[in-house]
């Protein structure tokens, strides 16, 4: 695996999500090139909407593919302050590019430091295997 599939500066979840924290409390999230790739040809995501509350843990969309449907789970806690929109039309950008433009949305953290209890690029890879 290269650095390019999974970047370094992400946490990540054992329900491969990934999670970019920004120094204003907001991060970023979105699922792993092994997601995608295990996924196949996304054609559909269904995500939270601005200013609903996520609890860390908890369903908070789907992610359709040719293969099959699979649950977004909240990898933090916090409001929802941007959804990525391109997705309705572009779905296939979660395959193209997972970590860029096919982010799925923003959250402001509850807890700032909730990030730092992820995986990290080492641990996320042990678990792969």
């Amino acid at each position: 695996m290269s650095e390019l599939e999974y970047p370094q500066d992400l946490r990540y979840t054992a329900e491969h999500e990934w999670v970019r924290v920004g120094s204003d409390g907001v991060a970023r999230v979105g699922i792993t090139a092994f997601a995608q790739d295990a996924l196949g040809d996304v054609v559909y995501v269904s995500l939270p909407s601005l200013g609903d509350s996520l609890r860390a843990g908890d369903s908070c969309g789907e992610v359709e593919s040719t293969k099959s449907v699979s649950d977004l789970y909240a990898p933090v806690s916090g409001e929802i302050v941007a959804v990525n929109e391109m997705l309705d039309s572009a779905p296939e950008m979660v395959n193209s590019d997972p970590y860029g433009e096919g982010w799925m949305y923003d959250v402001k953290l509850t807890d700032a430091g909730a990030a730092e209890s992820l995986l990290d690029l080492a641990a996320y890879r042990a678990l792969l295997g």
